[in-house]
């Protein structure tokens, strides 16, 4: 059988790829959006957006999360891979991961960029001691702590604002004379209170122990140095915002790139036929969502002209047999969803506290995959708080499936199954599968907010075949040793249930490694004893500390060693 060649891949999952995924669904085009991380890109970072057109105000999470269901409508199909060479060449352009080739007439590189690091002496040691890339993950670390903001532009202004309701005080360092972003966003820093703005000035250097306890600043214009000091026994934050990297690495030599960046023409073309470049790792002057999202469009209608001239020559279908079905099932689905004229409150009916109906719904479709039971087991103290928050959460997840059963014991009842399934602190569940094996998969906290997601993969993974995993990759799961895994998480960061659900994922392979997730806010004496002021952070075996977003192939390698 041939390999399915789709008419457009979309390689990137941020607002740019999104937008174009809209409308080239709209435009009937059978597309893929790859994406190797996690759909949304650097927006699922931003605490808050009031400048995009006709939505007053949302959460980075909550656009994308709008923006990817509505190419769902569309008929767009959705996959996890890391891309690590493309052949853009011929008139079927190929695209390549690790253990699968993609194939389509035209490509939308929209790759995005990284958090670009500024390279003063002690950044990359203190990463996650000090250093911070992203507001909404890390900025509770520092409550009531001295915060300095780097950087001058948008991202810099809008979230140092953000950050003083958790600062002491909050500082920007700005290279520049002035701000380099609008100006009213701008203002918003200038006029706040409880923000300093200190210009024409760079970090020379930080330095400390297990946090950073002192910064030196320069002024570049007089040369003049500053010292910052951490009170006593104490640390602070530095929150750095200092543009963007583009992520073009595989396509050198593919398209034309200006130092990293694509250069386009106002169609979003590059060099190359058929191909298309959209959002931040264009050249252009501004680089925001609404430039991002305008841009995914353009490529897309650009992109669907040139699929039908090649289709045309070819004398192909411009409408393959595959979308049609599709679109139908899509269509279908939607005629019985009335049309939304206002935003109205999530119901909940009865008692449901944590799921909401709409919710419920949801998980109900993934639970009814189930095949078989799934327990899990509480040890809890009828004293305290949390236990009985966990227990009324676990009570309602456990009501979502006949399959997924509720055991709770109380503390000290059962010494022998706390020692060996390892359980030192409360609240916290174990997962046992059918056989009443504990499966090394560990919540200690409550997985609520964002990592509802976790707990629902865990059961899913247990009770079912599980999350398609690639063979060489099980191969490899399946010889790792015994290890210990200890990630820790805040229930605001977006990047931890990737980085849960992976290591769970191991787990429930081979029950030798143990996935415990721990709510860094639910146990904060955890954060001096282990030295965490950033998340995700991994423990291996009490010993080594990786921080930040790791894939399931990156964690294998980390487990492996």
């Amino acid at each position: 059988m041939s390999q399915e060649i789709y008419d457009l891949i979309v390689i990137g999952g941020g607002s740019a790829a999104l937008s174009a995924g809209i409308y080239a669904g709209r435009a009937m085009l059978d597309t893929l959006i790859i994406e190797k991380d996690k759909i949304g890109g650097q927006v699922t970072t931003t605490s808050e957006i009031v400048n995009y057109p006709a939505i007053r105000a949302t959460t980075g999470p909550e656009l994308m999360e709008d923006m990817r269901l509505q190419a769902l409508d569309f008929g767009v199909d959705f996959t996890t891979d890391e891309i690590i060479d493309v052949d853009l060449s011929q008139t079927v352009k190929t695209v390549k991961s690790a253990t699968k080739t993609y194939q389509a007439y035209a490509v939308i590189i929209a790759t995005g960029a990284s958090a670009r690091k500024i390279g003063f002496p002690g950044e990359v040691e203190f990463t996650g001691r000090g250093i911070a890339y992203c507001s909404t993950c890390d900025g509770e670390f520092f409550q009531g702590l001295d915060i300095f903001v780097l950087g001058g532009g948008y991202a810099a202004a809008e979230e140092a604002v953000y950050l003083t309701r958790y600062g002491k005080s909050v500082t920007m360092i700005i290279r520049e004379p002035d701000f380099t972003c609008a100006k009213l966003t701008a203002e918003a820093a200038k006029q706040h209170p409880d923000i300093k703005i200190v210009y024409n000035t760079e970090v020379k250097e930080i330095t400390g122990d297990d946090f950073v306890r002192k910064a030196v600043f320069v002024n570049n214009q007089t040369g003049e140095e500053t010292t910052y000091e951490a009170p006593s026994d104490s640390t602070f934050g530095m929150f750095v915002f200092a543009g963007n990297k583009p992520s073009t690495e595989i396509f050198e030599g593919k398209v034309e790139l200006d130092r990293g960046y694509v250069p386009t023409n106002e169609n979003m073309e590059t060099n190359v036929a058929g191909v298309y470049a959209a959002g931040d790792l264009r050249i252009k002057e501004l680089r925001q969502i609404v430039t991002a999202v305008a841009d995914g469009a353009i490529a897309a209608t650009s992109a669907q002209k040139y699929i039908t001239e090649v289709k045309t020559k070819a004398d192909l279908p411009i409408v393959n047999k595959r979308l049609e079905k599709r679109l139908a099932e899509v269509h279908a689905a939607a005629k019985e969803i009335q049309p939304k004229t206002e935003k109205k409150p999530i119901k909940s009916s009865g008692n449901n506290t944590w799921f909401p109906d709409a919710m419920r719904e949801q998980l109900g479709g993934i639970f009814g995959k189930l095949t078989k039971k799934v327990t899990l087991l509480q040890v809890m103290d009828s004293s305290e708080e949390k236990s009985l928050e966990l227990n009324s959460f676990l009570t309602e997840f456990a009501s979502l499936s006949d399959k997924i059963l509720l055991e709770t014991i109380q503390k000290g009842q059962k010494p022998e199954l706390e020692t060996a399934y390892g359980i030192d602190k409360l609240p916290s569940v174990v997962v046992l599968n059918d056989q009443g094996e504990y499966t090394g998969i560990k919540f200690s906290g409550i997985p609520s907010g964002h990592e509802v997601n976790s707990i629902v993969l865990a059961v899913y993974n247990v009770g079912s075949a599980g999350q398609p995993i690639e063979a060489p990759a099980v191969d490899k799961i399946k010889e790792l040793p015994k290890k210990k895994v200890q990630i820790f998480v805040s229930l605001t960061c977006h990047y931890c249930p990737d980085v849960v659900a992976a290591c769970q994922r191991i787990a429930s392979i081979n029950h030798n490694v143990e996935a415990e997730m721990i709510d860094i806010g639910v146990f904060p004496e955890l954060k001096t004893e282990k030295k965490i002021m950033s998340v995700p952070a991994m423990i291996i075996d009490d010993q080594e500390i990786v921080f930040g977003s790791k894939n399931m192939d990156e964690i294998i390698e980390i487990l492996e060693k």
